[in-house]
């Protein structure tokens, strides 16, 4: 049977934060699911580094596992650390800035 979910052990308690690590002057990801109405993906942004701003056609939900972060949508910007979560609709520029290391679950939902 074909696995929908990759790069993750299953059948494994992990804690969501260590499948990701920092490096030096680099944002690194790492896709767990990647499809045409979804996707979920770990991200960690060393101090510094940034996603300037973009748009996505889809609803995009960001659940911050570690750290402190910027993100701006529209015209709104928000200060987000561990635990936070925050939605950024499709359609909305967007960017992210890390103010201090972070890490962050991305999952993007697109219409069907």
């Amino acid at each position: 049977m074909e696995q929908m979910i990759k790069n993750i052990e299953f059948s494994k308690a992990m804690e969501m934060e260590t499948l990701v690590n920092y490096q030096e002057g680099q944002v690194i990801s790492r896709t767990l699911a990647q499809g045409k109405n979804l996707s979920m993906t770990l991200f960690a942004f060393d101090k510094g580094e940034e996603i300037s701003s973009h748009s996505s056609s889809g609803d995009a939900l960001v659940h911050i596992l570690d750290g402190e972060a910027q993100i701006t949508i529209g015209e709104e910007v928000s200060h987000v650390k561990k635990g936070d979560v925050i939605v950024m609709p499709a359609g909305i520029p967007h960017a992210l800035l890390a103010k201090e290391q972070f890490k962050m679950f991305l999952v993007v939902v697109f219409k069907p």
